[in-house]
């Protein structure tokens, strides 16, 4: 086969693998940067918004979808606790489960972070008018919350991709 100087090939920038971790990193620096008073980061974050939010859950729900292990999550829900932002309470539905509620102190927090963490999040989305943060916000919500049986954690696929060395 001999190579074609004329046949354009797409750039880095039209892969929609490139663009999502280039949009990943950059949220994730500024987002470790607002939760670094959170147990557990930006995962400690979003455990403490199920906490407030109204999808109260078990642990081992909890830990589904956020695409966590259990055991990882004890720890994280244990470190929270000592934080004095969450609460295990026994769930009156299955008295082996716990279901995780919030503290006062972790209710402030939360308001606190939220807002430092959404002007992170409207810098990164500086370039979109007010419409296309709004849609892009909508359809990113609509993928992750999508129900399909051979959709794996977030957590597995991120292994995955490591261990092929594609980062």
């Amino acid at each position: 086969m001999t190579y074609d100087a004329t046949v354009r090939t797409p750039s880095v920038e039209s892969d929609l693998g490139w663009a999502l971790g280039a949009v990943f990193r950059d949220y994730l620096r500024a987002a470790d940067s607002v939760l670094a008073d959170i147990p557990g980061g930006p995962r400690g974050y979003q455990v403490l918004t199920s906490a407030i939010g109204n999808d109260r859950c078990s642990q081992l729900v909890l830990a589904q979808r956020l695409g966590v292990d259990k055991t990882v999550m004890t720890y994280l829900i244990d470190d929270l606790e000592r934080a004095g932002l969450v609460e295990r309470h026994p769930d009156p539905a299955d008295r082996r489960a716990r279901l995780l509620v919030a503290t006062d102190a972790g209710r402030e927090r939360l308001v606190e972070t939220g807002a430092a963490l959404r002007s992170a999040e409207e810098h990164i989305l500086a370039p979109l008018a007010e419409d296309e943060r709004h849609v892009l916000r909508e359809l990113l919500r609509k993928l992750a919350t999508r129900e399909a049986a051979d959709c794996v954690s977030a957590c597995d696929a991120a292994a995955e991709v490591i261990e092929r060395g594609a980062c």
